[in-house]
């Protein structure tokens, strides 16, 4: 039977929604987005040649800042490429056994290339650059997925492909200007991932103003409400050498921990060295 948008939110944010649906919000694309679920485990069937330009076609349909287009997916389909890249990412080897991996990446060189034929100045080598191009990318990242989940795909982002951006690029020749914002496995689930959780809308959605106390207002709630859908094990806190083991191990306390070593602390070298200057 198919669920209701308001059993659906139920599942996402484990509380009742506040007011009722509007009939108008019954349908299909709704339910694929709330329905999202990270698959890291996926049949060998590749994904037919026609349904991937369509996903892709998809993606492409996504806004873009002032129409520049600034993002570009790479397809790794060398099998020493791909397992090149695996190999940075022991922990995930859905990364080397997913029917079909991309890295979605920033572009800025496209613009300033077309600026050259052109004849103009680019003159917008700041900051802003670098930021328009990440967004760009992740917005198209996003569209893929919900087409891919609304066709019967799964799909998990990588990350942490971040965390190894000087030989991500180097593995896939990334020149001047383009640079890794963050991978994407895709494939048909071998089975139904779980539906995460997630912050409730009274912490993430404010009006007309920043609320400061809502931080303090809803976190612990949240933190049991999780903990009673799917509870941490004691044998997955983190950093335990250093914090100990927690009675209670909410979400919030394994972000903290999480956050608390530094991590991809030399990405904007990186980035500076594929030439955007972030002033």
């Amino acid at each position: 039977m198919t669920e209701t948008i308001a059993e659906l939110y139920n599942q996402r944010f484990a509380q009742e929604m506040g007011a009722e649906p509007e009939a108008a919000a019954e349908n299909e694309v709704v339910r694929t987005i709330l329905s999202h679920r990270t698959h890291r485990r996926f049949l060998p069937d590749p994904v037919p040649a026609a349904l991937m330009e369509t996903l892709l076609a998809c993606a492409y349909s996504a806004p873009s800042k002032s129409d520049l287009q600034q993002a570009t997916v790479l397809r790794v389909v060398d099998e020493d490429k791909r397992e090149a890249i695996a190999s940075l990412i022991p922990s995930m080897p859905w990364i080397g056994s997913a029917p079909e991996f991309m890295v979605f990446c920033g572009d800025s060189r496209r613009i300033r290339g077309i600026c050259e034929r052109r004849g103009k100045l680019f003159a917008n080598d700041h900051l802003d650059a670098f930021f328009n191009a990440t967004v760009d990318a992740a917005i198209v990242m996003q569209n893929l997925i919900i087409a891919a989940e609304a066709s019967g795909l799964g799909c998990c982002p990588i990350s942490v492909i971040r965390n190894h951006a000087t030989r991500v690029a180097e593995i896939l020749q990334l020149p001047e200007w383009v640079f890794p914002v963050a991978g994407l496995c895709v494939g048909y689930p071998s089975a139904k991932a779980y539906v995460s959780v997630r912050l409730p809308l009274g912490l993430t959605v404010h009006v007309d103003s920043y609320d400061q106390t809502a931080l303090d207002r809803e976190l612990d709630g949240y933190d049991q409400r999780r903990n009673l859908r799917y509870s941490i094990p004691e044998v997955k806190q983190k950093f335990v050498d250093d914090y100990g083991i927690a009675e209670f191990y909410g979400w919030s306390e394994d972000k903290a921990r999480q956050v608390s070593r530094p991590e991809r602390d030399d990405f904007g070298e990186f980035v500076r060295r594929q030439g955007f200057l972030l002033d």
